[in-house]
C-alpha cells in the first residue's frame, strides 16, 4: 500500500482542520515557518530512522499521543516524570505499558539543537504520531502547530479519564463526547489498533473470567471467537501473565491497514472495547463496511479527520503552558 495520497484528500483535510473549534484558532499550518522552518523535516527524518530500526514502535508512538490527548488535552503531560510531590500520568496503571518515551526525547533533542526553546513537546508528539502512521503505510494529513506544554500531570486523572480496554459503547461514547469526539470518531480511532501489541493482563479476563448463564465461572467470553480464544490461551496462561505480547491486528500489526476491522467483524477483536463495536448499530455498520476491504480510502480519510479533531482536544496556546527543553521535566 503506498503512502502517497491524492492532493484533493489533503486539501479536504486542510478544510477539516480549518473548521475546527475557535478554541484551537491559534493553531496553524506553518506555525514555525519563521522560528523553525525545518521542524517537520527534522521530525520526519528522525522518525524514518526510528521506525526503520524498530517498526513495532509505530503503534506505541501513536498510542502515546492518544493517551496524552485524553487527559487534560494534547499538552505532552503524559511525557512528564513523577516527582516526590506528584505521581505523573505515565505512572498511572493504564499507562504502565506505554513505550516510545526515548524516541520522543531523541526527536526533541534534534529540534533543540536546530531551534532551541522553540518547538513544544506537545507539537513534537503530535507530529511523531502522524509520521508513525505514514511510515506504517497509512494516510498523511496536515498538522496545525502552536501547542504549548502543560505544567500539570496526574496519575489519578489519567486513571479516571482514559478509555478502558474493557469499556462498552455507552461508556466509551461518554468519554469521547467529553473530549468533543463523536461515535464515528470512536469507531474510526479504534482502527488505530491495527498497529501494536498488548500484554495479556489487558485482555486475558476474556479468556478466563467469563461467567456462563448457569453461573459457571472461568469461561471464555462468548463474544470472542472460540478458535481465536484457544490460540490466545496458548500464549496467555493466566490473567496475570505479563511475559507475553499478542498482536492487536494478527499478521499485520506493523502495517496501518483495514484488517483490524476484518478481525472485529469475525469476533476476533482483542479487547472488550473492540468486541463492543459490534453491539451498537452505528459502530457495527462501520466495522462491517470497512471489513469488506473495499473502502480503504474512505477509512484513511476518516482516520485522518478524526486524528485532526483529537489533536486539537484541550490544547494550550499562546501564553498558556510552556515550551519544555526536555519533555520529561518542567522547565
Amino acid at each position: 500500500m503506498t503512502t502517497m495520497r491524492p492532493p484533493l484528500l489533503l486539501f479536504a483535510l486542510v478544510a477539516v482542520l480549518a473548521a475546527s473549534s475557535a478554541a484551537v484558532a491559534q493553531l496553524e499550518i506553518g506555525f514555525y515557518r519563521k522560528t523553525c522552518p525545518q521542524v517537520e523535516q527534522i521530525v520526519r527524518e528522525e522518525m524514518v530512522k526510528i521506525i526503520a530500526a524498530a517498526p513495532s514502535l509505530a503503534g506505541p508512538l501513536l498510542r502515546l499521543h492518544f493517551h496524552d490527548c485524553f487527559v487534560n488535552g494534547c499538552d505532552a503531560s503524559v511525557l512528564l516524570d513523577s516527582t516526590k510531590r506528584n505521581v505523573a500520568e505515565k505512572d498511572a496503571k493504564p499507562n504502565k505499558s506505554l513505550r516510545g518515551f526515548g524516541s520522543v526525547e531523541r526527536v526533541k533533542a534534534k529540534l533543540e539543537a536546530a531551534c532551541p526553546g522553540v518547538v513544544s513537546c506537545a507539537d513534537v508528539l503530535t507530529l511523531m504520531s502522524r509520521d508513525a502512521v505514514v511510515l506504517a503505510n497509512g494516510p498523511n494529513w496536515p498538522v496545525a502547530l502552536g501547542r504549548r506544554d502543560g505544567r500539570a500531570s496526574s496519575a489519578k486523572e489519567a486513571s479516571a479519564e482514559l478509555p478502558p480496554a474493557n469499556g462498552d459503547v455507552p461508556l466509551l461514547a461518554k468519554i469521547f463526547a467529553s473530549k468533543g469526539l463523536n461515535l464515528k470518531d470512536l469507531v474510526v480511532l479504534s482502527g488505530a489498533h491495527t498497529l501494536g501489541t498488548a500484554h495479556c493482563p489487558s485482555f486475558a479476563d476474556r479468556l478466563y473470567n467469563a461467567t456462563g448463564q448457569d453461573g459457571t465461572y472461568g469461561l471464555v467470553d462468548p463474544s470472542l471467537d472460540s478458535e481465536y480464544a484457544d490460540r490466545l490461551r496458548l500464549k496467555c496462561k493466566s490473567v496475570d501473565d505479563r511475559s507475553m505480547l499478542s498482536e492487536m491486528d494478527p499478521g499485520s500489526y506493523k502495517t496501518f491497514d483495514t484488517s483490524y476491522y476484518g478481525h472485529v467483524a469475525k469476533r476476533r477483536g482483542l479487547f472488550r472495547s473492540d468486541a463492543a463495536l459490534l453491539t451498537d448499530t452505528t459502530t457495527r455498520d462501520y466495522v462491517q463496511r470497512i471489513a469488506t476491504g473495499k473502502f480503504d480510502t474512505e477509512f484513511f480519510r476518516d482516520f485522518s479527520e478524526s486524528m485532526i479533531k483529537m489533536g486539537n482536544v484541550g490544547v494550550l496556546t499562546g501564553a498558556e503552558g510552556e515550551i519544555r527543553k526536555k519533555c520529561y521535566v518542567l522547565n
